[in-house]
């Protein structure tokens, strides 16, 4: 008798559901003792969804021939450092004390980036382009470096949030932005869903609803610490919680199904024109014996 027993997917589920669950109950206790634990722990996770993301993108660019996935796979890691920057710059937090907007502006900037690289990669969807690791690999950081520069060298990035008054008409109008083109790629991913797995592109899909749900939460907030702050930062990690099992897992788990649903296709199609046009040989005639 084999002693391992593997799990039915129903119960695989439901067990996940439960460690999810109480992973984020105790996430919520954590903002009753310190909040700024309880925000570290929510950036943490879908720092390291970003990280993890590029790690395997970036070891799989031989193989994946989806670009939309090789492009964010590779600008994620850009995102992820610059929410790394907001973690460490959050009010309160005792290492970059001399300046009091900057979390509020990298969090911005970060959501900007996130934003527009996912628009910027269906661009590659739609003209079939290979895309190059490298050149995107340094045309963000660039593009990151800049970003950086204006925030806590030059100091010319826009205040987004002032203590005692809220946030700043940029940051409002900045957040409603971000959802428009969030919406835009909403749009954009179902008029693509045939390029995709149907699980993945149902975990894109929700992804990206909660993102901007997450982003409308925070165009509300009067306090750093406040309430819609935190339900903000839950439906992030929801957000990034989706990415993982659309790509992280399935890519571990499943990586064939992740990176050569691509390679696939075009066999496909040629199995079935060959198919449709094939025509019936004709018939011998049958010879008599006599």
């Amino acid at each position: 008798m084999n002693i391992e027993t593997e799990l039915s997917p129903n119960r695989k589920r439901k067990i996940n559901s439960v460690i999810l669950a109480a992973a984020l109950i105790g996430l919520y206790f954590t903002s009753h003792v310190n909040y700024l634990l309880f925000h570290s722990l929510a950036e943490i996770f879908s720092i390291v969804v970003a990280f993890s993301l590029f790690a395997i993108t970036w070891h799989s660019r031989r193989y994946i021939a989806n670009p939309y996935l090789l492009f964010i796979g590779v600008a994620y890691l850009f995102i992820g450092g610059i929410d790394l920057l907001h973690t460490l710059s959050y009010k309160g937090m005792p290492i970059f004390a001399d300046y009091d907007y900057y979390a509020n502006q990298l969090w911005i900037g970060a959501r900007y980036l996130e934003s527009l690289t996912l628009l910027v990669a269906f661009v590659f969807l739609y003209r079939s382009e290979k895309v190059d690791p490298y050149k995107t690999f340094a045309l963000y950081t660039i593009i990151t470096s800049f970003l950086i520069a204006s925030i806590f060298v030059w100091k010319s990035f826009p205040v987004c949030f002032i203590a005692d008054q809220g946030l700043t008409p940029f940051k409002k109008i900045s957040e409603y932005i971000i959802c428009a083109i969030l919406a835009v790629n909403i749009f954009l991913l179902y008029r693509n869903r045939e390029k995709f797995e149907p699980a993945i592109f149902n975990l894109l899909l929700w992804s990206l609803v909660c993102t901007i749900i997450s982003e409308l939460a925070f165009t509300v907030y009067i306090s750093n610490y406040g309430i819609s702050n935190m339900v903000g930062h839950y439906l992030k990690i929801f957000s990034f919680f989706l990415i993982y099992q659309a790509i992280i897992k399935t890519g571990i788990e499943k990586p064939f199904q992740l990176i050569f649903r691509e390679l696939a296709r075009p066999t496909r199609n040629c199995i079935e024109k060959s198919k449709r046009g094939r025509k019936p040989r004709p018939s011998l005639p049958i010879r008599s014996r006599n």
